[in-house]
């Protein structure tokens, strides 16, 4: 191939070569990650460089594991450093790296929190009794626990549709002797999120009566009608998020 055909790379060129649109890299030469090649006095287009394609593709690449343009600046910054050592680009990886995983964890939150408002909503009658509705009606304006969504909704959910047994008795005529408690270890807790995120599961379950989980004890307090729900099942409800059960002790 001659050379004047492979140094004339002109925008739509280089954009296939470096696997993004025309318009990608016009984004980049605005916000100053690429310098926009000079145009030729004459009526020619304007040429890229190899070593623009190759910044280019850093760039998209870079983005694609989560870098903000900004911190993108950054690391081209230290990458044109000759001075820079790879511990502050190392630096910059590990701060992203929490980054993503405080995302997840609060990723992991809304899907719980998604999960409680759909498992307490009884699925039919008329819109004014929607629990879901409900509950993201009475959220305060200002920062709520997602989870305590879930926990309105099963709260509504369950004056609305449970007030009463099958026998015609409310809940409240339950007789002692109808519920147990047990008092569960639980390993993996890593905050007081996770302990939020278990009491919601625990409590949406069919025949728990009440839940109470604390990161600071590491334990979960369940009262619960061993006719609707056994212990092995509260386990279960435990441990599929991912913690482990490793003791338990039973109560009247």
């Amino acid at each position: 191939m001659p050379r004047s055909e492979v140094q004339a790379l002109t925008i739509a060129r280089a954009a296939r070569q470096a696997g993004v649109g025309v318009e990608t890299i016009r984004f980049y030469e605005r916000r100053g990650l690429i310098e926009q090649p000079s145009k030729p006095s004459s009526s020619g287009f304007r040429v890229y460089s190899t070593e623009q394609i190759a910044r280019i593709k850093f760039i998209r690449q870079t983005q694609q594991i989560g870098f903000s343009l900004h911190e993108i600046q950054e690391l081209l910054s230290l990458r044109a450093d000759p001075s820079a050592d790879c511990s502050a680009v190392r630096v910059q990886a590990v701060a992203k790296l929490e980054d993503v995983r405080r995302k997840i964890e609060q990723l992991h939150r809304i899907g719980e929190a998604l999960e409680a408002l759909i498992a307490a909503c009884p699925g039919h009658g008329e819109i004014e009794a929607c629990t879901i509705l409900d509950a993201l009606s009475d959220a305060p304006r200002d920062a709520v626990p997602l989870l305590s969504l879930g926990e309105r909704a099963s709260r509504r959910k369950r004056g609305k549709t449970d007030m009463k047994r099958p026998n015609g008795h409310r809940l409240s005529d339950t007789k002692e002797n109808d519920v147990k408690s047990v008092t569960l270890k639980i390993e993996g807790m890593n905050c007081d999120g996770c302990a939020e995120t278990l009491q919601a599961l625990l409590r949406r379950q069919a025949g728990v009566k009440s839940a109470a989980v604390t990161f600071g004890d590491r334990a979960a307090c369940v009262l619960y009608d061993p006719g609707m729900i056994d212990e092995e099942r509260l386990v279960t409800v435990i441990e599929r998020p991912g913690f482990r059960v490793s003791n338990r002790s039973d109560g009247a």
